[in-house]
């Protein structure tokens, strides 16, 4: 095997691997950034001499050897600096024995824990939503800083300042790496599935940039969502958002032109979606809907993403039920977006002019003050009841207000178009 081989092998089994390799070294020091840092040396030992002694049997082992081996001689060494007592000294080579043990043989009976520990903790709530995502994709999708910010579009400082804050702010908060209690799990599993959805919209609809899609964000945050739904099996909301992941990324490869122009949901080629992919996703809403709790907002989604993905063609949507689950999303959660989604829902099902009516109605609602996609929907009821020149002013004002350029052409060659 190649050099060039042997580094993307190891590149590979990083990311499927570090995870779980920064989890038990963080119970192990109880200092997530000394923890990454333990495992980032047992990466720099394999790039180092497996090139020269080729990959091992089982390369995961090797990384989490090393780095355990490298974790429990720094924390000797500092402990029997601290204390110079040759009894301390040996109540300390004997904790230190203990932990080997611990960590060694019955590593993995509780990696489950350890990595759903490393999952919370990396997405708290006291972190901002933009740490949240940094710190995710670093931890546990395994992505370098650079891979990050070229991800997110964002200069590659900004980005590891992200990540430092975020690491600094768990110290300081003094946040313990435990799975949450009982009275606050849904509060903070809220946290850790908004934050894998944040991920994977950024890659499914980018805000800003040349690209419409990123799919490679999109992979990640699927990734560590049938990860999660491992470790909580027992929770609706995680299945249905990765029901709902799964689903919409099964449209990825006909969301886009040949040439880069972006193809909404109606006009797509529905012979190009991955059809594994929905039926994956569908399995995933069936395991959700199957443990009999009351449909949360991922769920619901997941079944509204469902009702396109058994539709073959556009014109069989069943465009009713959509409307009664954005009812029902509208209920438990109510958003404006929601309300704008079910205009569109409402304007397929009983006319445009029913959807504009309830979009006029949104106008004035501060938080889509800037959304681009209000003036777009309502630009598109305007041409189909015939309202050019109205239509073609709002389908111009959303694509002044949207950041990515593909959707600002796609919108301006509509605006163009109008009555023609």
């Amino acid at each position: 095997m190649t050099d060039s081989n042997i580094y993307k092998a190891i590149e590979a089994v990083w990311r499927i691997e570090s995870a779980r390799i920064i989890a038990v070294l963080t119970r192990m020091v109880r200092d997530l950034d000394l923890a990454e840092d333990f495992a980032q040396e047992a990466l720099v030992a394999a790039l180092e001499r497996w090139p020269q002694t080729g990959i091992p049997e089982k390369p995961g082992a090797w990384l989490m050897t090393t780095a355990k081996n490298r974790a429990l001689d720094v924390v000797r060494r500092q402990s029997m600096l601290e204390r110079k007592h040759d009894e301390l000294g040996r109540e300390m080579d004997d904790r230190m024995e203990r932990a080997w043990q611990e960590f060694g043989e019955g590593m993995d009976d509780d990696i489950g824990d350890d990595m759903l520990r490393l999952v919370f903790i990396s997405c708290h709530p006291i972190l901002t939503p933009e740490g949240r995502a940094a710190l995710t994709l670093r931890l546990l999708g395994g992505l370098t800083t650079q891979e990050i910010a070229r991800a997110f579009l964002a200069p590659e400082p900004t980005i590891a300042q992200r990540i430092v804050r975020a690491k600094r702010t768990l110290s300081e908060a003094k946040i313990p790496f435990e799975i949450p209690r009982r009275e606050e799990l849904a509060e903070r599993l809220s946290s850790v599935l908004e934050v894998l959805y944040l991920i994977f919209n950024e890659g499914y609809s980018a805000t800003a940039g040349g690209d419409w899609v990123r799919p490679g964000l999109c992979e990640d945050a699927l990734r560590l969502g049938r990860i999660l739904a491992e470790l909580a099996p027992m929770e609706p909301e995680v299945h249905g958002l990765v029901a709902l992941m799964e689903i919409q990324a099964s449209r990825l490869g006909a969301r886009v032109s040949p040439s880069g122009e972006p193809i909404l949901l109606l006009d797509q080629n529905r012979t190009r979606w991955d059809h594994l992919l929905i039926r994956r996703g569908l399995a995933a809403l069936e395991r959700a809907e199957a443990l009999g709790r009351p449909r949360g907002s991922y769920v619901l989604q997941a079944a509204l993403a469902a009702c396109h993905a058994r539709a073959k063609r556009a014109e069989e949507t069943d465009w009713k039920r959509i409307v009664a689950l954005y009812d029902e999303l509208g209920r438990l959660t109510p958003s404006p977006i929601i309300e704008l989604n079910r205009a569109v829902a409402l304007s397929m099902a009983f006319g445009p002019a029913v959807g504009l009516e309830l979009i006029d109605r949104l106008v004035a609602e501060p938080a889509l003050k800037n959304y681009h996609l209000l003036p777009s929907v309502r630009g598109d009821f305007l041409t189909k009841l015939g309202r050019f020149d109205e239509a073609r002013a709002e389908i111009e004002k959303a694509a002044a207000l949207t950041q990515n350029e593909s959707e600002r052409r796609m919108l301006l060659k509509r605006a163009a178009s109008c009555g023609k």
